[in-house]
This record gives structure tokens, C-alpha cells and sequence, in this order.
């Protein structure tokens, strides 16, 4: 039988000692390679495009060009764009969701042990599922409390794809949904897309924050 493809990972970090410890880790498994390396956003934009990478790991703050900035360039410009999960020392930091707006798939701290570390590259780059921590929905709870009023594509989802959402808010990738709703995967697809056009959004990590904020998912 042949053997899939490695993933193919770029690490973005200002600090070459954490790129190195990045690296070591992701190196020792047979299922994933390093490509590239990146120590700005600007840098990780230009690497992103030579080597067309499954995941990069983005730190957030980094010189010239932030993570954030670096997340939107990237998305924005690549037929085919990789999938970003930021990593970060702090989780309640504001960058951080700036990043998952901008459409990172999730986000790691950077003290994360090294099999959740290889479990999450994994999990990205296979599937559409989102790293969602809890700490995402505190920011996105402020971010819900500034709205005087639900926005109007709330109103105009349907029954099926408010279930969508909601699952699509817990990581669930669209077979997962597609079980879970007893459905196929195409009716999933269809409720997708839907949802990314009544809320506006790129993708599936926007409209999950979309959701978020609008209190869609808090209850409101």
C-alpha cells in the first residue's frame, strides 16, 4: 500500500529557538514535514507561496508584518490556501481572535505538550475541523456584548442550517455533521455554503465568530 503524503508544515516565529523545538518535534513523526521556515509575517506570506505548505504554524506577534496581518495575506492570495493555526503564549489575548476572524482554523499555546501539538497539525490539515478552545468564546462573548441586537442573517437561517452551525461551532468536520444529522455529506456541503453566504463569511472559522458574536451560540 502506498503511504499518503507527508503534511507539509511551515512554522512562522520571531524566536528561532522556538522554531527549533517546533521543528524537532514535528520532524520525529513520518507523517509530517517541516518545508519552511518564517521569523516575520511578511516572510511567512513569501514562504507560503513558494512552498504551497498544508498547515502553518503562525505566531501572532512578530515583527514588520503581524500574524494577523499575515493570516489575511495569505488566505487572500492563494488559490489553494493552507490551513493557519496560530500559536500563542497567552490565550485570552485579542490577537488571537484577530487571527481567527481573519480565518485561522484555531489556535495552540505555545506550552502545548508535543503529541497534542502533532494531533492538531493532523487534525487541520485532514479535515475541516476548527480548534476552538473555550477561551475563544469568552473573547467572543465581549465582542456579542457590544451588539445592541442580533444582525439580520440570524433571521434567515433555516432550521437545518442553524444545526449546521451549531455543529460546525463544536469542530465537527461535514462527515461528522453529515452522521450526526443523519444526512449525506452534499446535503452538509449545501447547508454550508449556505451559511457562509446569509452570514457574510469566507469560511468556516468566520462563521463560527460571526455566530459567536451575535450571541447565536451564547444563548442570546
Amino acid at each position: 500500500m502506498t503511504r499518503p503524503a507527508p503534511i507539509r508544515v511551515v512554522l512562522a516565529d520571531d524566536e528561532r529557538m522556538v522554531r527549533t523545538a517546533l521543528r524537532a518535534i514535528l520532524s520525529a513523526e513520518p507523517d509530517l514535514e517541516v518545508v519552511g521556515e518564517a521569523a516575520t509575517g511578511a516572510e511567512a506570506v513569501s514562504v507560503v507561496r513558494e512552498v504551497r505548505p498544508d498547515v502553518v504554524l503562525m505566531d501572532v506577534r512578530m515583527p514588520e508584518t503581524d500574524g494577523i496581518r499575515a493570516t489575511e495575506q495569505i488566505l487572500a492570495t492563494s488559490a489553494e490556501p493552507p490551513r493557519i493555526v496560530v500559536v500563542t503564549t497567552f490565550e485570552n489575548d485579542s490577537y488571537v481572535y484577530d487571527a481567527l476572524r481573519a480565518g485561522a482554523a484555531g489556535f495552540l499555546l505555545k506550552r502545548v505538550d508535543a503529541d497534542a501539538l502533532v494531533q492538531a497539525v493532523r487534525l487541520v490539515a485532514r479535515s475541516d475541523s476548527l480548534l476552538f478552545p473555550a477561551a475563544v468564546r469568552t473573547l467572543a462573548a465581549e465582542h456579542a456584548r457590544a451588539r445592541p441586537a442580533p444582525p439580520a442573517w440570524v433571521a434567515k437561517l433555516t432550521g437545518r442550517e442553524r444545526e449546521v452551525l451549531r455543529h460546525m461551532a463544536q469542530g465537527l468536520t461535514n462527515a461528522e455533521i453529515a452522521r450526526r444529522m443523519e444526512v449525506g455529506a452534499a446535503t452538509v456541503k449545501s447547508h454550508v455554503a449556505a451559511v457562509l453566504a446569509k452570514t457574510g463569511t469566507r469560511d468556516r472559522t468566520q462563521a463560527v465568530i460571526a455566530a459567536y458574536e451575535a450571541g447565536f451560540l451564547n444563548g442570546r
